[in-house]
């Protein structure tokens, strides 16, 4: 297999490169002509978009493509003001969208205000974009940052409903977006089930499993017709990284769960992958002018430092996996716990885990108030009673859900001092073992150098994760038992969650929920069987983080659950830093 370097990050990176354009006021001659001036048909179909907002910049984004064939460059023009009506014009530009960046164009719109709102839009022949809002990050003394959190979007699984609801927030400094933008599977894979129903298979085009650069391109303009995605893009400015599904199921450096023979080169594959999420995507792209990769800070002022991290693709060695140490007795332990606890193995890799601790320092010596890492899975530890994972590898509802009882209230007692507990019975909910191998808990040691970082430069730590599809809220603490963060965790857009793993009834969700937050001691809320997404908001005193959740995904018709969202929020400075209610 054909190991990905960093060359070939760059290269992927690179090849979107020739689609964006430097902006920085008002241009100074005219626009160039083409063809498409001549009244040749244009279509915006994918909407505009906003990435990567600094104090003084923004990305901008839209696709444009000629109606007719043959597919000629398309001038594409550029506007950008202070108001709706554009009457106060800041910038404009041109630049010819070709079929070598998939017809994509990118504006990297600079010499901005800071914490300004600007609009923009884009012009073709004789055809207008939307207009899109977007914003660049405030500096200096900030008092409220306040952000929206999604992952996990299956378009085939259900409407794009929590998009649509988070388009509709008040107030959005910006949108968080931690990966699984688009999923790779065929019209049968993951999530499928419910499509035709729905009206949302994929195209006969596309309805493969991705391998090629037009498969990848194909599905991300299904996805970017969904009229609920391109209206939150048009709200505000996303910050974005990749995670598993954008290549494949359970990727890491080099390879995939769902990279299989037959299948070709992974190497190829994934550049093929991110050469699409790069175009496709408004974020800066890496160059060999410009060496940064996804890893990146973004500064709202003095109140936050938000550090998006690649716990992907980048660095990540190949996930554990628990068939590898199984005996006719049962799991090796010692073997297990010995690769589980190896010091060199690495979710980051050695660059980025340096980036990242260099980056917490520098935010101590500018006196940051949150510092918050914008990753991929979670990282709170996910300790489980080890005779329940075989009841999770192959569940059965009839026997899943009493287990969970039985040793909840074990875990009770336990917790209470109950001395007629049994030496066998203690054993049974003290003997535990990770329950996701591809989160942080398959990632030990590295867990426990960053937990470190944190804790030892004195940062008030908020890690936001994706990944499993439901919610979760956990403190994080290093293996000696002191806190050095929480970890707020938002809910899929639409992909299945552990309810349908574990085949767990509706009627079932409370009991079995109430049992893993009292079974995993650190976790401090879930919600495991609806799809959302979350707000987080930051100030001086607290950091705080609000659940939406969405009544359903699979009917056009839909509300907001309101008996069921939740709030948590944690409160800076040394010896807070640990989850509370918000009542």
């Amino acid at each position: 297999m054909k190991k990905f370097s960093r060359r070939d990050f760059l290269r992927a990176s690179a090849l979107s490169v020739g689609a964006v354009a430097i902006s920085t006021g008002l241009a100074g001659c005219p626009f160039p002509t083409d063809d498409n001036e001549n009244g040749r048909p244009v279509s915006f179909t994918h909407g505009v978009a906003s990435g990567d907002p600094l104090q003084d910049a923004v990305i901008l984004w839209t696709r444009v493509r000629p109606d007719s064939t043959p597919e000629i460059p398309v001038v594409t023009r550029w506007e950008v003001a202070t108001d709706a009506d554009f009457a106060n014009l800041t910038h404009t530009g041109s630049i010819r969208s070709t079929q070598a960046h998939d017809y994509t164009v990118k504006v990297d719109v600079r010499n901005l205000s800071p914490g300004q709102t600007y609009y923009y839009r884009f012009r073709a022949g004789n055809r207008i974009s939307a207009t899109g809002r977007t914003r660049t990050l405030p500096e200096g003394s900030v008092s409220n940052v306040r952000l929206a959190v999604l992952s996990c979007a299956n378009y085939p699984a259900g409407h794009f409903h929590a998009y649509a609801e988070a388009a509709a927030e008040d107030h959005l400094d910006a949108v968080v977006h931690l990966g699984d933008y688009i999923y790779e599977y065929d019209n049968d894979g993951f999530g499928t089930e419910d499509a035709e129903e729905l009206g949302r298979t994929l195209p006969a085009d596309n309805n493969v499993e991705l391998i090629t650069l037009a498969d990848y391109r194909r599905r991300y303009a299904v996805y970017r017709s969904d009229v609920s995605l391109q209206a939150l893009h048009a709200r505000a400015p996303f910050i974005v990284v990749w995670d598993d599904h954008e290549v494949a199921n359970d990727a890491w450096e080099n390879g995939a769960e769902n990279h299989n023979a037959g299948e070709g080169d992974f190497g190829e594959r994934k550049l093929n992958a991110l050469q699409a999420w790069f175009e496709w995507l408004p974020i800066r792209p890496a160059s060999s002018d410009d060496r940064e990769t996804i890893y990146r800070t973004f500064r709202f002022g003095d109140l936050v430092s938000l550090h998006m991290l690649d716990t992907r693709i980048i660095g990540r060695d190949q996930q554990l996996d628990y068939a590898n140490y199984l005996t006719q007795t049962g799991i090796d332990a010692q073997r297990f716990q010995a690769d589980l606890t190896d010091p060199n193995r690495t979710m980051l890799g050695a660059e980025q885990l340096g980036w990242i601790q260099t980056a917490l320092a520098q935010s101590a010596q500018s006196n940051t108030t949150w510092d918050v890492l914008g990753q991929q899975v979670l990282m709170g530890r996910m300790m489980l009673p080890a005779e329940m994972l075989a009841n999770f590898i192959n569940p059965d509802p009839s026997v899943l859900l009493p287990m969970f009882q039985e040793l909840a209230m074990l875990k009770a007692r336990y917790l209470q001092g109950d001395p007629s507990l049994t030496e066998a019975e203690i054993a049974r909910i003290t003997t535990v073992l990770p329950y996701n191998l591809d989160a942080w808990d398959g990632y030990f040691v590295e867990r426990e150098v960053l937990l470190e970082t944190a804790r030892k430069l004195n940062r008030n730590l908020v890690v936001l994760a994706g990944d499993t599809h439901n919610a979760w809220a956990n403190d994080l603490k290093t293996m000696s038992g002191e806190i050095a963060g929480v970890e707020f965790a938002t809910a899929g857009v639409t992909s299945p969650g552990l309810e349908q793993y574990l085949q767990l009834p509706d009627a079932q969700v409370p009991a079995a929920e109430q049992a893993l937050e009292l079974l995993v001691d650190d976790l401090k809320y879930l919600n495991i069987n609806q799809r959302g997404y979350m707000i987080v908001e930051f100030t001086r005193e607290e950091a705080r983080a609000e659940w939406r959740f969405i009544s359903s995904v699979k009917t056009q018709e839909y509300g907001l659950d309101s008996a069921r969202g939740h709030a948590m929020k944690t409160l800076p400075g040394a010896g807070n830093r640990t989850l509370l209610p918000v009542v």
